[in-house]
């Protein structure tokens, strides 16, 4: 697994970006897939979450209704769209993932259950 993970920029408070999560080594359909962000000084959370093939997808409370998580199975990749963007969503956003069968329907939030990382790509929303 190999993932990269792009889309990241500077936009306005209330703007939106979306970022994206590739796998240039396999197909993302096996795996459970994780984004997670860490602000300077701050330990890494996790944001959003989605098994490919089976559940729902999860999202941290403070993005609900705001970040969206979707997949383009063509293109083997996964996107983050985010949207109402707040100051406080700055951060270095990576992808993860980890095989779907070794997890429940609801994808795991924790940092250590993903063997796989992607770079980061950094979000910075101005006020």
């Amino acid at each position: 697994v190999q993932l990269q993970a792009s889309g990241g920029g500077l936009v306005q408070a209330g703007g939106s970006l979306r970022l994206s999560c590739t796998d240039s080594g396999s197909s993302l359909s096996r795996y459970v897939i994780g984004w997670f962000r860490q602000a300077p000084g701050k330990e890494r959370e996790f944001v959003a979450g989605m098994h490919l093939t089976r559940g729902r997808p999860d999202y941290l409370d403070s993005v609900k209704g705001r970040f969206t998580l979707s997949t383009n199975n063509a293109k083997n990749t996964v996107y983050l769209q985010m949207s109402a963007l707040k100051p406080e969503d700055t951060a270095v956003y990576y992808c993860a993932a980890d095989l779907s069968r070794r997890h429940s329907d609801y994808p795991p939030r924790r940092v250590t259950a993903y063997s796989y990382w992607g770079q980061g790509t950094l979000v910075t929303v101005s006020s």
